[in-house]
């Protein structure tokens, strides 16, 4: 019964400090503007600061991938696409996909049958190196390692992140949200209006 107690004391301590991390602050040069659909598959980033723009990146695309659509079609570039658990290949009518049977990760290899490599050698592999990119992520969880892995002079590079951050248990959370806020600020945060999680307290 101790035991339960301090573990859930431990763990509401955790959830405190990532709500801590996830203040937004308002930049007076960022004009929102959200790409993608309405619902999932929505993501908000400041239009105004996104051009000059030589390619996207979307992590996590399913069926569709409305976001990247609107992206390529809008600033004529390509976006790259990785899953490596849902093999469809979406199609954008005007835009330019280049899809990618793979998943990011920490490391380069296969778990099981599916292919992992670092956001790193991807952008490398693209040739994309040191070029102006945007990314969206939504990989149910794989972002911490992802982006724990990613060398901060990449993360530089980037002008802007977007993407759908999952779970609420895990120390590390913790470490990569104050890893990107040395090269990024949080300008928008929304939780998921899917269902309340009272476990979650004081995340909604």
């Amino acid at each position: 019964m101790i035991g339960d107690l301090a573990h859930r004391s431990d763990s509401r301590k955790l959830r405190v400090a990532i709500l801590a991390e996830l203040q937004p602050i308002a930049l007076k040069n960022c004009t929102l503007k959200r790409f993608g659909s309405a619902n999932d598959g929505g993501y908000l980033m400041c239009e105004n600061l996104i051009e000059p723009l030589d390619a996207a990146y979307s992590y996590g695309v399913g069926r569709n991938d409305d976001w990247g659509c609107e992206v390529s079609r809008r600033y004529h570039v390509p976006v790259h696409q990785y899953d490596c658990f849902d093999p469809a290949r979406p199609t954008c009518n005007g835009g330019a996909f280049v899809f990618h049977d793979e998943c990011v990760g920490d490391r380069n290899g296969y778990r099981g049958s599916r292919f992992f490599d670092t956001l790193e050698n991807q952008i490398r592999k693209n040739g994309d190196t040191g070029r102006r990119l945007i990314i969206k992520m939504d990989i149910e969880g794989a972002e911490w390692d992802s982006l724990l892995a990613a060398p901060d002079e990449l993360l530089a590079s980037i002008p802007q992140i977007t993407m759908e951050m999952h779970g609420f248990d895990d120390p590390k959370i913790v470490e990569v949200l104050r890893k990107l806020k040395r090269n990024f600020y949080l300008v928008n945060l929304h939780f998921n209006n899917w269902s309340c999680t009272p476990k979650a307290a004081p995340l909604p």
